[in-house]
């Protein structure tokens, strides 16, 4: 399905959320994301980012307003591939799993669950593991791995189905601050080479912040959009963060 490079990646319009039986986690939520943007989506725990994200997949329907994914409705067939890593995303630690089968495992929603791999499946593995830097651990079991390591074992599965948009949320828990640094680096540089669409969503936003092209702060509603270097002043201000 080609897309114009002048349709958003990322359409929410006035976007409204509320779980069943709970609290509104948001009100009145409208943002848009250019095709091959970098943005952050930063907040405290409870604020709605991952909400938010949420809604942008399809993974939850607004209350009221209208999500958008390059002009179309989010799980609409033939709407351009999203690659997703969830928070948290591990495997049991006693799963024999090795990283190349957590690679290709990105590829089920292209070719699906029977059948061996294709040519083209393979190549799609081999250059995903490759852009993470693990083509040499992609015998390795995952539970041998770093943390830092497993969360690129992550990311390439999300980039084996060769995804438009590429969305993170909270991707760097439990990372020591170099592999934070590292994951960062990784993300601006396939931006960079492929084109694609990041949305990475963390509640510190330290390790992006410098490869990020725009900060969203979400507590409830968007509070702050704009360049993380005019943020610090407004943190402080409780009449633009509450």
């Amino acid at each position: 399905m080609h897309v114009a490079a002048t349709v958003p990646a990322v359409e929410v319009d006035d976007v409204s959320f509320a779980y069943r039986g709970g609290p509104s986690a948001l009100e009145g939520v409208t943002l848009g994301v250019e095709q091959g943007a970098f943005v952050g989506i930063a907040g405290p725990n409870g604020g709605g980012k991952t909400t938010l994200l949420r809604l942008v997949l399809g993974l939850e329907r607004p209350t009221s307003g209208r999500v958008r994914l390059f002009g179309a409705a989010p799980g609409t067939r033939g709407v351009r591939r999203v690659g997703y890593v969830p928070q948290r995303a591990q495997l049991a630690s006693a799963t024999p799993v090795t990283v190349r089968e957590v690679v290709e495992a990105g590829r089920l929603g292209i070719r699906g669950v029977l059948g061996p791999l294709r040519a083209a499946d393979r190549v799609a593995v081999g250059l995903a593991l490759e852009r993470v830097g693990l083509r040499d651990r992609e015998a390795a079991l995952l539970r041998t791995l770093s943390g830092g390591m497993q969360q690129r074992a992550f990311i390439a599965r999300a980039l084996a189905a060769e995804p438009a948009l590429l969305a993170l949320d909270e991707p760097t828990t439990g990372v020591d601050a170099a592999s934070q640094e590292s994951l960062a680096a990784l993300l601006a540089e396939l931006r960079a080479e492929l084109g694609v669409t990041i949305l990475y969503v963390s509640h510190e936003f330290g390790a992006v912040e410098h490869v990020v092209s725009r900060l969203v702060l979400v507590r409830g509603r968007i509070v702050f959009d704009g360049d993380p270097a005019d943020l610090p002043a407004l943190w402080h201000d409780p009449s633009h963060v509450h």
